[in-house]
């Protein structure tokens, strides 16, 4: 058995090697912490095709990794841009085991407009963390096979604020915690099993700052 080393990054700038897929990524300040701002591209947030340029597809900043099952945290700010606002919630989370063509990834995404901070109307106040599977699983999919809500559910959180987000990926399940309490468990995930990067995860309408990364692959057999 070979352990892999735990990769992290402070984001006070973008890392080497990280490669935008539909956005624009810099070093930025916010609430006096240093930390990299990702958002969509203003192409995608003006001119984009929902279901294609954005809404559960391959937005984000890549991180090399080469990560299978392990753990994955990151902190997270994110607000409205003023750009789409309709139906924007400053959704900001994690992409993993990104493909090399980015035509597969599974993601765990906020939507701190939809926590409990701001008293959101129902169903939205149980839709404030989301898993999706792209390209076949996108949010709304999974809410019409799977009415339940397994691959949602509502949070304490707000827009505004830091919120630590960490992913517990084994190969048939992913525990989502939230500033350290167990917010989301999914049995049932819907992406392939394979080995890919990491992505800081932004959809429309938001502007989401990430700070401390970090990457923790499960040692190989």
């Amino acid at each position: 058995m070979t352990r892999e080393p735990t990769i992290s990054y402070h984001l006070t700038e973008v890392p080497a090697g990280a490669i935008p897929h539909g956005v624009t990524a810099r070093p930025a300040e916010i609430d006096g912490r240093a930390a990299v701002r990702v958002e969509l591209l203003d192409e995608i947030s003006l001119h984009g095709r929902p279901g294609v340029d954005y809404i559960d597809q391959p937005t984000f900043l890549i991180i090399p990794a080469d990560f299978t099952t392990g753990t994955i945290q990151v902190e997270i700010w994110s607000r409205l841009n003023g750009i789409w606002m309709s139906d924007a919630r400053a959704f900001a989370g994690l992409a993993y085991r990104v493909s090399p063509g980015r035509d597969s990834f599974e993601s765990v995404y906020l939507r701190p407009l939809n926590g409990a901070k701001v008293s959101p109307p129902a169903p939205r106040d149980q839709r404030a963390i989301q898993y999706f599977a792209y390209p076949e699983w996108p949010f709304d999919r999974l809410r019409e096979v799977y009415p339940d809500g397994r691959y949602e559910t509502g949070l304490e959180i707000g827009p505004g604020e830091w919120i630590t987000l960490r992913l517990s990926v084994t190969t048939d399940a992913v525990i989502a915690t939230v500033n350290g309490v167990t917010a989301l468990t999914v049995t049932e995930p819907k992406g392939a099993v394979r080995t890919g990067d990491i992505g800081l995860f932004v959809d429309i309408g938001t502007e989401a700052y990430f700070s401390n990364l970090t990457i923790c692959p499960n040692p190989r057999r």
